[in-house]
């Protein structure tokens, strides 16, 4: 009976213990699952997935609908909430994978390379599987169905993206340079996979591949144009502080040399101003020491004008220039009559905008305006292009005669913009090789998909020439 007792009273001693025991468990699991929750929202934040599956007339976070203008038509993009019935709630983990890193969906259909699936094919097994776990636990499931992608032929045909990724895609994850700084390692992972800036900032060749022997040397983007950002010193940002370009990553803004619009603006806003001191000090880091591509140019972008002194001799000539005329009355209230700016409007002389080699981005900015929102701040500026006011639309010569203004007076005297330039950049800009033959009208019907074919074929076996080599 003795030795009963004390089992009977060791057993609410031993009970104690066990669901002491699997209290912390549970609680230790919470803490692990909560934790890498929020790795997984760091993630997405900082491959900027919200910019471009989140509608801004929608509303909801992650359930698609916004619309990528790109030179093969307008792409829509899809719901990635965990809604079953309209997002990837019944993607697995694997199936999540393929799609971020191959551009392959579960239903095995191709994704156009709008989404940065190129870049993202470097993002490692345990950043992949955070980010599966915020998308299914931590983004609010949503139902809506987005319109769908309707490329105009060839391009609707999604399987002939199949010989695309032959070509151009590489699915091997990122592996840390064993000759480089940890610093620079988790900065070549950002820029080259996570924040996927070399997918913008890389030139494109016929058939919009990137041309990687020219990385991060600049590239068009449609209607705007992302710089080189190699360290060259004139052609690139080799004349920036390390701290001007933390600055403009976490702002899109540093006062005598750069403001960011289109879609820089939209990194800024929805990703680079979140992301930690380190992260932007490694992506820093690593651009200081790629290889430094130069370009026929005789001084940095931003060094480039000065003041103008022409506005009382405007105002004294008879006939005044054209672009001088919309320019007082529709730009000179914001960034004063000698292009000075103020502590809102930036300057347009010393302007990466105005000084650049190309007129893209200043007619892109006068066409669609600028817009960030940056530590709960709205930074804006109206767009004149057919969009805008009644009141505030300008022609497309108005637009040419104003960039022309700016640009003889305060930036590159050497760029002429002409109306039909207006026109492309407001159509979404020039149309590369591939989508020029497209057209029914050059060629029509099946040919265009033989000739495409054969292109991508021959520029197959030379690759393999290349590698073999």
């Amino acid at each position: 009976m003795k030795a009963r007792k004390v089992r009977q009273s060791c057993l609410p001693f031993a009970l104690s213990i066990l669901m002491s025991a699997t209290f912390s468990a549970h609680a230790e699991n919470a803490t692990d699952s909560a934790s890498l929750i929020a790795k997984g929202k760091y993630l997405a934040i900082a491959a900027d997935c919200g910019a471009c599956h989140t509608a801004p007339d929608h509303g909801a976070a992650m359930s698609g609908g916004y619309i990528i203008s790109s030179p093969l038509g307008n792409i829509v993009s899809s719901n990635i909430t965990p809604s079953k019935t309209a997002g990837i709630g019944d993607y697995t983990e694997q199936d999540f994978a393929r799609a971020v890193r191959e551009g392959i969906n579960k239903q095995g259909q191709h994704l156009y390379p709008a989404m940065p699936y190129t870049s993202y094919a470097k993002i490692t097994d345990s950043d992949i599987h955070a980010l599966y776990t915020y998308f299914m636990h931590g983004v609010k499931a949503d139902d809506n169905v987005p319109a769908p992608t309707n490329l105009p032929f060839p391009f609707n045909i999604r399987s002939s993206m199949f010989f695309w990724n032959m070509l151009f895609a590489d699915a091997k994850p990122f592996t840390p340079a064993a000759d480089k700084s940890a610093e620079i390692n988790r900065g070549d992972y950002l820029v080259n996979a996570l924040a996927h800036c070399d997918t913008c900032h890389t030139p494109r060749n016929a058939l919009m591949g990137q041309n990687n022997d020219q990385a991060l040397s600049g590239g068009s983007l449609g209607s705007w144009y992302a710089p080189n950002i190699t360290p060259d010193k004139q052609a690139g940002i080799g004349n920036w502080s390390d701290a001007e370009i933390a600055q403009y990553l976490k702002t899109g803004h540093v006062a005598g040399k750069a403001q960011a619009a289109g879609p820089m603006a939209e990194a800024v806003e929805h990703s680079l101003q979140y992301l930690s001191d380190d992260d932007i000090q490694a992506m820093v880091a690593y651009l200081r020491q790629v290889p430094a591509v130069s370009q026929p140019v005789s001084q940095a972008r931003d060094n480039i004008g000065q003041p103008a002194t022409s506005e009382a001799l405007q105002r004294a000539v008879k006939d005044p220039d054209a672009g001088w005329k919309v320019y007082s009355s529709t730009c000179a209230n914001c960034h004063q009559a000698d292009g000075s700016g103020n502590t809102i409007y930036p300057s347009l002389f010393h302007n990466t905008t105005t000084g650049a080699a190309q007129a893209d981005n200043l007619i892109a900015t006068i066409v669609y305006g600028v817009h960030r929102q940056v530590d709960g701040k709205d930074i804006d500026m109206p767009g004149f292009g057919p969009d805008a006011l009644f009141t505030d639309r300008l022609t497309d010569q108005q637009i040419a005669d104003v960039s022309n203004y700016v640009l003889k007076n305060f930036g590159n005297a050497e760029l002429n913009v002409t109306a039909d330039q207006v026109k492309t950049v407001r159509e979404g800009g020039e149309r590369p090789l591939i989508a020029r033959l497209a057209q029914p009208a050059v060629w029509g019907g099946a040919a265009i998909v033989v000739i495409i074919l054969l292109v991508l074929l021959v520029s197959l076996s030379r690759r393999g020439k290349k590698h073999g080599a």
